[in-house]
């Protein structure tokens, strides 16, 4: 029996490229380690589950090509390796030192197996878990799409060369990891703006993402609102965002992961302990931090030191409640929608993947409940990916999508403002200073060849989102800067290098052991029409 509708999951993935071998350990490099533990490692576990126990299910998943060389990088993962046996030594410890306190006992045995799970996990896939996703993608299940090459913000591209770059580098890089060509992309920060599709069309691309109202305000307006994909003019599918089940789970304050029992973020042992007891677990520099083992539940608007202790049972329970009400919703919805429309509606629900474990820890859990509830207990609905339903329903309606990002007020400001708007005149500079040299060295090697495909690595970093938008919020803005200038200043040295046909092989090389993304990269991405 046919559904009356389909239900589409995104999960965008990504995060910046950090990677500093030059230092023993480095901040920043704990982002990546934190979203391993809560969040791919958890996923990749429940997926797996999944197939072991036969439960149906489907998943569209971004893995960027910053996070995917991250995944796959030998000095990461040894050092993530290292940071997940010292979290497991600090949660055997904290059994022991709970013994006797009820109320936190619960928490640390929790953490023990679940860090007991993520090493198992790990030590399976020798520490390269991209191999799980993989295998996962093969058995038809999960449907792994691209990003930008390193998260550049397209619509900040004043030159083709920039755009068709970004996307090119992403496209091989894929196949390189995944062994076949990317159907669908994310682009970065959703961002898009009419031409932009007509590029990815000339790499294969079959689809992307849009926030609802690059969809609502396409021309011509949309037959079926956001419930529906559309085709651009180039014939490239652009699906949008479901607002709905948007706000039901992204929103801390009305959707489910504000709730009173999940876990509180703000609250770590890294601050709540003596400090000579948490010090073996924090960077070299001694300085207290968020470790990520958190003994405390949201509780209400309370300061974080009238925080209640964390009860698992409690937010697993109300986990596996919001998981059915999720579906509830989504039943509703799909049959008021198939009424209306005269055709199985398509809803897709879109979000950042590290908010599944990362930011809200219960995350995992409600999607482990809401795939197996889909699959026992209603028939109203199916997952589905996007390469899927466009084979199932191959007719679309044309339109012109609307310029459009997921950011704050839906356009781009949240990446060009007076906060960072300095960078774009060096990166606009950059763009044109490598498609001549693309121009004038089309055939090189050795030597010049290594310093031109570095000059192209630098330059696609300097180009990351993610450094604008940091300076936008005003989180690590230091690093955010350093980075955009370092990239810069080692693109302009080995441009002013080539040009006087006098490359520093030192420096090439010291910059090719640290920023060494995208091994098999072509510099002749860069070249202009």
């Amino acid at each position: 029996m046919e559904p009356k509708g389909y239900w589409c999951l995104q999960l965008h993935a990504h995060l910046p490229y950090v990677r500093h071998p030059e230092y023993p350990d480095f901040l920043e490099e704990d982002w990546l380690y934190e979203g391993i533990t809560e969040t791919y490692l958890p996923l990749l576990g429940i997926l797996e589950q999944f197939i072991v126990e036969g439960i149906d299910f489907r998943l569209t998943m971004t893995i960027t090509p910053s996070l995917a060389g991250m995944l796959s990088d030998s000095l990461l993962q040894s050092r993530y390796y290292h940071r997940l046996n010292g979290l497991i030594d600090l949660a055997e410890k904290e059994v022991w030192r709970t013994r006797s306190m009820p109320e936190f006992q619960p928490t640390a045995l929790m953490y023990q197996r679940m860090l007991y799970d993520c090493r198992r996990i790990w030590e399976k896939y020798h520490g390269n878990i991209l191999t799980g996703f993989k295998n996962l993608q093969d058995a038809g299940k999960l449907e792994i799409i691209t990003c930008c090459a390193t998260h550049g913000f397209l619509p900040s591209q004043v030159s083709k060369s920039a755009i068709r770059a970004q996307v090119k580098v992403a496209c091989e890089d894929y196949e390189r990891h995944f062994g076949r060509r990317p159907n669908g992309i994310w682009l970065s920060e959703c961002a898009y703006q009419p031409g932009i599709d007509e590029e990815l069309k000339k790499e294969g691309i079959r689809f992307f993402f849009l926030e609802a109202h690059g969809i609502l305000y396409g021309t011509p307006r949309p037959r079926f609102g956001v419930f529906a994909p559309v085709y651009c003019p180039s014939g490239v599918a652009a699906f949008g965002r479901d607002v709905e089940t948007a706000q039901q789970v992204w929103s801390a304050e009305t959707g489910y992961p504000g709730d009173p029992d999940y876990r509180e973020f703000y609250r770590d042992l890294g601050y709540d302990l003596d400090y000579d007891y948490i010090q073996p677990y924090l960077h070299s520099d001694g300085l207290r931090r968020n470790i990520g083992l958190k003994y405390h539940r949201i509780t209400g608007k309370v300061p974080l030191s009238e925080k209640q202790p964390y009860n698992p049972e409690w937010a697993r329970n109300k986990a596996a409640s919001h998981a059915g009400n999720f579906m509830f919703n989504r039943e509703k919805q799909v049959e008021h929608l198939s009424g209306v429309l005269g055709r199985p509606p398509l809803v897709v629900s879109m979000y950042d993947a590290e908010l599944f474990g990362h930011w809200w820890f219960e995350g995992p859990q409600f999607l482990d409940f809401l795939f197996r509830k889909i699959h026992y207990d209603q028939d109203v609905f199916k997952p589905i990916t996007p390469t899927e339903y466009l084979q199932k329903f191959p007719k679309n309606q044309v339109i012109t999508p609307a310029a459009s990002s997921w950011g704050d007020k839906g356009y781009y400001e949240v990446w060009l403002n007076g906060m960072n708007d300095w960078i774009y005149r060096h990166l606009h500079k950059a763009v044109e200073r490598m498609s001549e040299l693309v121009r004038d060295n089309p055939s090189a090697e050795g030597i010049w060849r290594r310093a031109l495909n570095q000059a192209a690595r630098e330059l696609l970093l300097a180009q990351s989102s993610d450094w604008a938008f940091i300076m936008t919020t005003r989180t690590m803005v230091e690093y955010a800067e350093k980075r955009t200038r370092d990239h810069i200043t080692n693109f302009t040295a080995l441009h002013d290098q080539i040009k006087r046909k006098s490359i520093d092989e030192g420096f090439l090389g010291d910059l090719e052991f640290r920023n060494n993304i995208f091994p098999n990269i072509d510099y002749h991405a860069f070249a202009a029409e």
